[in-house]
């Protein structure tokens, strides 16, 4: 009985490996789906599509992104999860999906832990909040004056409930004892257009997504999220400058469903590396306002769950709750 056990083990083992063999000569042999599970014009769709064609180039492999909106995210992260496990169905996401949505939603549909292996982290970028050119809300002081004059009259736009744009506000309301009225948008292209078109007097917007309008003079910038100054665009002053507390970036992230073939794993980790480091790619990515100081692979799944625990505790404070 040991001999035929110890027998049957070893054929599925020789099995194994000659699997692995062939799906290592042959991967990839077809395009790769890259999902953004948001809609077009949003950071990480921006990112997708910088990076496309040169992890094409290092794979040997065209590249598809495919724009799955819905549900904050949860639509396009819950058919990765359910993908095949072979290396062609990837996601590029946000942690407003990935590591806010768990705690936002009661039921988000997946497991941001056990239903993804992390990839690669590409860089983060602040939020910026603007208003239409010629608004008299040039300044975070003028905006807490407006809002402390007419409480709950003022409003912000955000790419949708629960997103970092929408807690954002939330942090400065309790920050400055303010009361903004928050209007939740099906992504921060449509809340970006209804601030051109002086529809909503403010939103708070990925920088990557603003930068071009700011940079034209379309849209008017107030203050960005993060810690420090943009280095893409180092005049406008962080929100941290007058309350410390409020601070929140969106990093960016290639994820593969839990089980991915191993070698297709390690090969698209190893594109991914080559791809940032083309100084074309890494020039585009910096001037969009991402910050591309590396997190290894092997750190990204800490990461995540650190931020699952960081937003956990901000979500309930913030009061939002989404079935």
């Amino acid at each position: 009985m040991f001999k035929e056990t110890l027998v049957k083990i070893s054929v599925a083992v020789i099995i194994s490996a000659l699997a692995t063999g062939v799906f290592a000569q042959t991967y990839p042999n077809k395009p790769i789906n890259l999902v953004v599970p948001q809609a077009a014009g949003g950071t990480n769709d921006i990112v997708a599509r910088l990076i496309a064609p040169g992890l094409g180039e290092a794979l040997g492999a065209s590249i598809v992104v495919e724009n799955r909106p819905g549900a904050g995210g949860n639509i396009g992260t819950q058919s990765v999860a359910r993908a095949a496990k072979d290396g062609y169905t990837l996601l590029l996401t946000i942690n407003s999906a990935q590591a806010i949505n768990p705690a936002l939603y009661k039921n988000p549909g997946f497991d941001p832990i056990n239903d993804f292996v992390p990839l690669y982290y590409i860089g983060a970028t602040p939020y910026v909040l603007v208003a239409p050119p010629g608004s008299p809300l040039k300044t975070l002081a003028d905006v807490v004056a407006a809002a402390k004059k007419k409480p709950g009259e003022l409003s912000y736009a955000s790419a949708g409930n629960g997103t970092i744009s929408h807690l954002l506000g939330a942090m400065i309301n309790t920050s400055a004892g303010i009361e903004m009225q928050h209007i939740p948008y099906k992504g921060v292209a449509p809340a970006i257009n209804d601030v051109l078109g002086g529809q909503v007097p403010l939103a708070f917007a990925s920088l990557p997504s603003a930068l071009n309008y700011i940079k034209a003079g379309k849209l008017q910038a107030i203050a960005i999220s993060s810690a420090k100054r943009s280095s893409a665009a180092p005049d406008i002053p962080t929100i941290a400058e007058t309350y410390p507390d409020c601070v929140g970036e969106v990093w960016v992230a290639i994820f593969a469903p839990a089980g991915t073939n191993a070698f297709a794993v390690k090969k698209i980790q190893s594109a991914m590396k080559a791809t940032l480091s083309m100084p074309e790619v890494r020039e585009r990515l910096m001037a969009q306002g991402l910050d591309l100081a590396p997190v290894p692979p092997e750190k990204l799944g800490a990461l995540l769950k650190d931020e699952l625990a960081k937003w956990v505790r901000i979500v309930k404070a913030s009061g939002a709750q989404l079935d």
